[in-house]
């Protein structure tokens, strides 16, 4: 058991205390890399965030990738039609865990206004989603603050206990 003088002695070498979740779960939370599916007109918005205006940067989550191998959450903006759940379940089921699904607009969440035979009345019904945004379309700060609310959500899981499930 170190004392306080010990403790004293290890912050003025520079070594600092942290419970690995929380180192690994700040590193996650802060380094999203997403996917963008951009299906109909939310993805115009979802464009948005990517300029000098919002800054999507700001918030760790500048690099978009065009690959399921290489991203870490999904963005789904925009209508879901049945035609088009099969490719979106086929590249989330694609992504590396851990993965996250942020639904972009009232028809991502709920089929929006599209009460119809060929939309998908939420995409909760073919994948699991972290966060809803509502909006039709929702403004790029909504989406900045959707992604907050993701990296809150982040920094509460047991990410070390699942990382050594999935070593053994």
């Amino acid at each position: 058991m170190a004392t306080s003088d010990h403790l004293e002695t290890f912050q003025e070498q520079g070594i600092v205390f942290s419970k690995l979740d929380a180192v690994i779960n700040w590193v996650r939370a802060n380094s999203i890399w997403p996917q963008p599916m951009g299906l109909a007109c939310c993805a115009i918005e979802l464009m948005g965030v990517g300029g000098s205006r919002f800054d999507i940067g700001r918030f760790g989550a500048e690099v978009m990738r065009f690959s399921p191998r290489q991203s870490d959450c999904m963005i789904v903006a925009g209508t879901v039609t049945y035609k088009q759940a099969g490719a979106v379940k086929r590249i989330y089921d694609q992504m590396a865990n851990p993965k996250w699904v942020i639904a972009m607009g009232a028809c991502a969440c709920s089929g929006g206004m599209f009460r119809t035979y060929s939309t998908l009345q939420g995409l909760d019904k073919i994948i699991p989603v972290d966060v809803y945004l509502a909006g039709c379309p929702p403004r790029p700060e909504a989406l900045l603050d959707a992604l907050i609310k993701l990296q809150e959500k982040i920094k509460t899981e047991h990410s070390a206990k699942n990382l050594f499930k999935a070593v053994q």
